[in-house]
């Protein structure tokens, strides 16, 4: 059984194209082009180039030392907050530029919760000379003020989002419907592994260097490819499906996805889908989301903007559902706790989704010699305010 998507775009019973009729044309131009623009030498070239040179790729395997010594394991910590921007978003936005440029495209809109997508989409559309549009949630606009910032004078126009809970979802159906209206010259850059086929299948791809350097990496530091486990905080998902990939199809790989259970998974606040959510159709995709009795979606809760997404991509549905992937709850309390703990302990401010990930070693023990490979999605600069009201700093 192979955990990536089919070539309908399913991950077992997840996945597929719900879309209206309006939306058909858009994703089957890219549908039947993406495949084969990224095997093209040239477009291979070009992004390997940029990841190189731009991005400032490979991000480096660091080993925590003092956390390894803390928590009696091997804890490497892939440093994607080290990449231009400051998180892991930008691989998958500098892939999808160079694709819109293929496709003829000259307006790009994207969609964005914690700012980070919103700010590598604007960084591309700016190398590029292109026209940047980004729908922001309301409340997300508020808590986020820097990444606004950052977006505005990188050339964005940043669109908020006032109807439902003025937030990631909504920005998304912000987005969709700007799509509609303008299906010939624009290309729409989602930012995780959610909405129809062929997205979540190609931002996976993009994001794929992650786990590609993480075997490089492992072979030069322990003499092998493959770590005992590789862990990942999962809103929609696109760090943590970059840093799965390429352990998909290898089972003595544990795959470990961090939810955010906010104030406790049965509190109403929280955005752990993989406990909370039912089988159902979001964005195009037919996945795991939070939902009431009659089917009207709930919203989500975290303190990271990131991560309250009500629904998860389908590869995550099917790794939560098949038994691949081992799902974990994590609090705002615990994942404040962990993000303070790295800079105490190594020096590093982690993005707040990223601490989600680092709270699971107060919650589930491993062995001395297992090698566990955190994904470090994002750094803690957009954070900081929260991080100062939380601990009153």
């Amino acid at each position: 059984m192979s955990y990536h998507a089919d070539e309908k775009g399913y991950y077992g019973e997840f996945g597929g194209a719900y879309i209206p009729e309006m939306l058909y044309p858009n994703c089957e131009e890219l549908r039947q082009n993406y495949l084969q623009i990224m095997g093209e030498p040239t477009f291979k070239e070009e992004f390997h180039h940029l990841l190189k040179d731009y991005v400032g790729r490979p991000t480096p395997l660091y080993f925590a030392e003092r956390l390894s010594k803390k928590y009696n394991t091997k804890i490497y910590l892939k440093r994607e907050d080290l990449c231009h921007t400051g998180a892991h978003k930008v691989n998958n936005t500098i892939g999808q530029i160079l694709m819109a440029k293929k496709l003829g495209k000259n307006r790009i809109i994207a969609e964005t919760g914690a700012g980070q997508h919103g700010v590598a989409t604007a960084t591309v559309c700016a190398l590029m000379g292109i026209e940047c549009v980004v729908y922001m949630g309301e409340i997300d606009i508020a808590r986020q003020a820097p990444n606004v910032a950052r977006m505005k004078m990188l050339g964005a126009e940043v669109r908020p989002a006032t109807s439902g809970s003025k937030t990631l979802k909504d920005a998304t159906n912000e987005a969709i419907r700007d799509w509609i209206n303008n299906p010939v010259d624009t290309h729409y850059i989602i930012g995780s592994v959610v909405g129809p086929h062929p997205y979540p299948d190609m931002v996976a791809r993009f994001q794929s260097v992650i786990s590609e350097e993480i075997k490089s990496q492992l072979l030069e530091k322990e003499g092998r490819e493959n770590p005992d486990y590789v862990v990942a905080c999962v809103g929609g998902g696109s760090n943590a499906a970059g840093a799965f990939y390429h352990f998909l199809d290898t089972p003595e790989v544990g795959i470990i996805a961090v939810e955010a259970a906010g104030k406790g998974i049965h509190s109403g606040e929280s955005a752990a889908t993989s406990a909370l959510g039912k089988v159902g159709i979001i964005h195009g995709s037919k996945t795991l989301l939070m939902q009431t009795p009659d089917g009207q979606i709930t919203e989500p809760y975290s303190i990271s903007a990131g991560l309250d997404y009500p629904g998860v991509g389908p590869m995550h549905a099917h790794l939560y559902t098949s038994g691949r992937g081992e799902f974990i709850s994590i609090t705002d309390d615990d994942a404040m706790k962990a993000g303070l703990e790295l800079c105490k302990l190594e020096g590093i401010i982690p993005a707040i989704e990223s601490s989600h990930a680092l709270a699971i070693f107060e919650n589930r023990k491993f062995k001395e010699d297992d090698i566990v490979v955190v994904n470090l999605s994002g750094r803690g600069d957009k954070d900081l305010q929260n991080y100062i009201d939380y601990f009153k700093l």
